[in-house]
């Protein structure tokens, strides 16, 4: 709220409006970081498995496995995926608003290509033909148009609602209870952690910048290092060999 105000003053004293710019002498209040709450990988498997068979299995294997955010999930079309190149084009993302839902651009302002592991086409290659079956007891043909995560009827799902059927399912498991948007948290952690370069993973992750994933994940990042180190030691202890 400070940095949208005091940019709007900005603009204010550019069309002189305003003299000087009253935020300019207000300190931005400083924002405490709720400590990142994820699942390792281990976790990660027992809660696909738990949620396998229901309608937020699909939605947590794209936040899990794939680093999707929720309105880019419910936005997510078949037309977007490329099983042959296990590609997914991040086009459009679906926001709640009280008129409804509306799809608009990424949060990033800019499309994104995510690979797609062999897990995962599998799981969806699965789903779209599962989907198909359902769709075609109630007269609906699939089209590559058609959204990838739906309700029963074929409806568009409300991001809202995707959390609070994650929330439903996740209370049924023993795992901690973390918020849908942790899956992405607990990709980009697993991916960190696995030595994916910070760079790769913030551009998956679809951040403007490789610093924001940085600072987001840097409590893995001491890990890393020591990793880092040790491989470098090993190399030169190799090359010091005759």
């Amino acid at each position: 709220m400070h940095r949208v105000l005091k940019k709007a003053l900005k603009q204010a004293v550019r069309w002189k409006k305003l003299t000087a710019n009253p935020a300019d002498n207000a300190d931005a209040p400083r924002v405490e970081r709720r400590k990142l709450v994820t699942l390792d990988v281990p976790q990660t498997a027992a809660l696909l498995e738990a949620l396998r068979g229901q309608r937020v299995f699909v939605p947590t294997v794209l936040a899990a496995l794939c680093g999707l955010r929720r309105g880019e999930i419910a936005a997510l079309r078949w037309r977007a995926l490329d099983f042959q190149n296990r590609n997914i084009a991040i086009v459009e993302s679906a926001e709640q608003t009280r008129a409804g839902v509306r799809y608009k651009e990424p949060k990033s302002g800019r499309s994104r290509n995510v690979a797609l592991s062999s897990m995962v086409v599998e799981e969806l290659r699965t789903w779209k033909i599962q989907q198909a079956q359902e769709m075609l007891r109630l007269g609906i043909r699939v089209t590559e148009d058609m959204l990838v995560c739906t309700t029963a009827l074929g409806g568009g799902i409300q991001p809202d609602s995707l959390t609070h059927e994650f929330q439903k399912a996740i209370r049924a498991t023993t795992l901690p209870r973390i918020r849908f948007h942790d899956l992405r948290h607990a990709h980009a952690t697993h991916m960190l952690a696995s030595g994916v370069h910070p760079k790769v993973a913030s551009e998956r992750l679809g951040h403007s910048k490789v610093g924001i994933t940085l600072d987001l994940y840097s409590h893995v990042l001491p890990g890393m290092q020591e990793d880092a180190v040790a491989r470098v030691d090993a190399a030169f202890r190799d090359a010091k060999k005759p």
